[in-house]
């Protein structure tokens, strides 16, 4: 499992948005803090709360000075969708190969809705040397994070 003070695990993997450009994490540490917002899917009741809830802080994680991801395993179409549905205005990092999810230990399955392979939702804040100051791992995946939290220590990076 990946804690605080830990060097943040970069990857690759595809931006969900029409134009389905590469996401690589090592080109936005350095710029500011950097948050992942892992979640299981796109679509689904808590997801959706997440991202909303999310959009609705990001003036204030923009204004200080950080940078937000969202990250599943859902197809970038699925994601750009998801994203024109919700008016979500941060980027969607589609992990399909689930090369990020594995690489934060995020990992799961619920068999009961035949999803395998997809994160658990979890939040991660990295700072400008690539370092984890932050971390927040569901204990259940309908769980949100403390969006607050989130703030100040984006503020407090800065």
């Amino acid at each position: 499992m990946i804690s605080n003070g830990d060097t943040a695990p970069v990857f690759t993997a595809t931006v969900g948005t029409s134009d389905h450009e590469s996401f690589d994490l090592a080109d936005h540490i350095g710029d500011g803090p950097v948050v992942l917002a892992f979640f299981p899917g796109a679509f689904t009741p808590p997801c959706s709360n997440e991202m909303i809830a999310l959009q609705a802080h990001l003036g204030d994680l923009q204004a200080a000075g950080g940078t937000l991801f969202g990250i599943s395993a859902d197809s970038p179409f699925s994601q750009d969708a998801f994203r024109e549905e919700h008016g979500i205005e941060f980027d969607l990092v589609s992990d399909m190969a689930g090369d990020a999810i594995r690489k934060y230990d995020l990992e799961m399955d619920i068999p009961d809705l035949g999803l395998y392979g997809i994160a658990n939702r979890a939040v991660f804040v990295i700072d400008d040397e690539g370092t984890v100051t932050y971390q927040w791992v569901a204990e259940d995946p309908t769980n949100e994070p403390d969006y607050d939290a989130i703030i100040e220590v984006v503020e407090g990076a800065t």
